[in-house]
């Protein structure tokens, strides 16, 4: 029995690898900030979610499991929220985005400014 808990910990842990890796690969390789944004809240949470599940599977202790359990659903809670205000703030600064051109679903609902703003040099 302790040798299925351990390979699952490692599945759990392996898959949640992965998906973090997916979301730092869309980081990079994504152009526009929102695709940037959907990548790193939506795989982030996923991957997280199941490296915390793989670390507290292997432990075996009945508080880390209980830890963990409220870990993964702050996790869920928040980062979707997260991700949401994110995208709010890169829509309303007025930073360009693709994909989107002729289908501004938000136009006249959501104020935009007219130009991105620059930091001060």
């Amino acid at each position: 029995m302790m040798l299925v808990l351990t390979v699952v910990a490692l599945l759990l842990k392996v898959v949640g690898f992965v998906f973090l890796f997916a979301a730092a690969l869309g980081l990079l390789r994504f152009s526009d900030p929102l695709q940037r944004m959907h990548a790193s809240t939506k795989a982030g949470t996923v991957g997280a979610g199941l490296t915390v599940a793989g670390a507290a599977l292997a432990s075996g202790d009945a508080t880390t499991l209980g830890v963990a359990a409220l870990t993964i659903v702050f996790l869920i809670f928040t980062v979707p929220v997260a991700g949401h205000m994110l995208g709010r703030a890169i829509y309303v600064s007025g930073a360009k985005l693709h994909g989107i051109e002729g289908k501004d679903a938000l136009k006249g609902v959501i104020e935009q400014e007219a130009a991105p703003r620059r930091h001060p040099d």
